[in-house]
């Protein structure tokens, strides 16, 4: 009797926690298309929600910005590896979307063994007055047939059709953390922890191997590759980046296998900071070359730093994203959090750059101004056309009445995907399985 009260009052107290959330609906990856009319975003369960945007309508000229699900499948599925007896998880660890040639849309999505290419196309119109078929589609009887008739196209309900065009599998050994489409529309590279693999789009079957940095005895292993991305204009150019806080920019046309790196992005360690977490925190979780391609934007554990591609030696800017967290680097190792990885991203106009922290805050720097803000996406605070307000983080001392103590933060709530529409200030934040699109207001300044 006494199990049974406890099993109710568990049941009771569950159903009325709101906040649950069920590991298969936390969003692993956030990116719009090359438009940005349409948004992906891929799931733990293996799923990719597709948004789209909705057109600005004559009765309300201010709704275009609202993002509507436009289609829902599932992309991967869990494995096992008989061989290795693992299990392959079906999360989605990248999208990436294929430049637009026709009416389809295509994007790629792959979990940490395979990728796969997905085509998305419309159709509203169904052909009717089959002369052999009747209108459920069954075969008439031939001796029905007396005449001839041509089929027309009738209007019918708009159905999204999503379907698999090629898959991707059996190229990596290690996990998958970083795929990138090259700038010839033709080629793509997936990077997972030691190799980087070139594919063309038409072929499944086979992949060469540009970057392999796994060493004959993998006890000498000290770095691996934590992501990578092509060069948007120059297709022979890409960059990776590793654990140990360096980048290479490699150059395809110098050799077959780039093992060898044409520049090497490295800032030198400050000896008076050095400490247990030095090299834990100077790992690269992500790199983004700007639309310009003039610089590459990287993100660390507690730092963004923008890079000019004509200068190795250290960052031509660094941004601070939570400097508070320096004193807590020893609980934030003991709960894992230290190796969170956090993405980061530029605006269309590459003057503004966005990367996630702690308490689902998130940060955003003005490349020009130099001035940043720290914004909170959740929804008390996030009520449709409210306005943002900027929120800060006290170490100490005397305390604002809207401050929040570094004591207090949430690291559960955690923003690690971002992404910037391409042209417009719009973003896509991803905290745990909820998605908040921000607009910026119109002739207003960037928070």
């Amino acid at each position: 009797m006494g199990e049974d009260t406890d099993t109710r009052k568990i049941n009771h107290s569950f159903l009325r926690d709101h906040s649950y959330v069920t590991e298969a609906d936390i969003i692993s990856t956030v990116e719009f298309n090359h438009t940005g009319e349409l948004l992906a975003t891929g799931d733990k369960g293996g799923r990719v929600v597709i948004f789209q945007r909705e057109p600005e309508s004559k009765n309300a000229p201010h709704s275009q910005g609202e993002y509507d699900v436009y289609s829902t499948f599932q992309s991967h599925e869990p494995e096992f590896d008989y061989l290795k007896s693992l299990e392959i998880e079906e999360k989605i660890n990248k999208i990436k979307w294929l430049p637009q040639q026709n009416a389809a849309h295509s994007l790629l999505s792959t979990n940490d063994k395979t990728i796969k290419l997905w085509k998305i196309t419309e159709r509203d119109k169904r052909p009717e007055g089959y002369n052999l078929k009747d209108e459920e589609g069954k075969l008439k009887d031939l001796s029905t047939v007396t005449s001839l008739q041509v089929p027309v196209l009738k209007p019918m309900d708009l159905m999204v059709e999503v379907s698999p065009r090629r898959i991707f599998a059996n190229g990596h050994t290690y996990h998958i953390n970083s795929i990138s489409v090259n700038s010839d529309c033709e080629t793509y590279m997936s990077a997972d922890d030691l190799r980087i693999n070139l594919w063309h789009l038409a072929v499944t079957d086979r992949s060469f191997n540009i970057v392999d940095i796994k060493p004959a005895n993998m006890e000498d292993l000290t770095e691996v590759i934590t992501a990578s991305e092509f060069h948007p204009h120059h297709c022979n150019l890409f960059v990776y980046s590793s654990s140990k806080g360096s980048l290479r920019l490699c150059d395809m046309r110098a050799a077959a296998l780039c093992d060898k790196h044409s520049k090497l992005f490295e800032e030198p360690e400050d000896p008076s900071s050095r400490s247990f977490f030095s090299e834990i925190i100077s790992s690269v979780s992500d790199v983004k070359f700007s639309h310009s391609g003039r610089y590459m934007l990287t993100r660390d554990y507690l730092t963004v730093k923008v890079w000019d591609l004509n200068m190795e030696a250290r960052p031509i800017e660094t941004y601070q994203v939570h400097d508070y967290l320096r004193s807590k680097l020893c609980s934030l190792y003991e709960n894992d959090c230290i190796f969170d990885k956090f993405e980061c991203a530029w605006n269309g106009s590459d003057s503004v750059i966005m990367t996630g922290a702690y308490n689902n805050f998130f940060r955003m720097f003005d490349r020009n101004s130099k001035r940043d803000v720290t914004l909170e996406a959740s929804r008390e605070s996030s009520k449709p056309r409210a306005v943002l307000k900027p929120r800060r983080v006290c170490i100490g001392g005397k305390r604002r009445r809207d401050d929040i103590s570094v004591d207090s933060l949430d690291f559960a709530k955690k923003i690690l995907h971002t992404a910037w529409h391409p042209a417009e200030n719009i973003i896509a934040i991803a905290a745990t399985n909820n998605l908040y699109i921000f607009q910026d207001k119109v002739n207003s300044d960037m928070h």
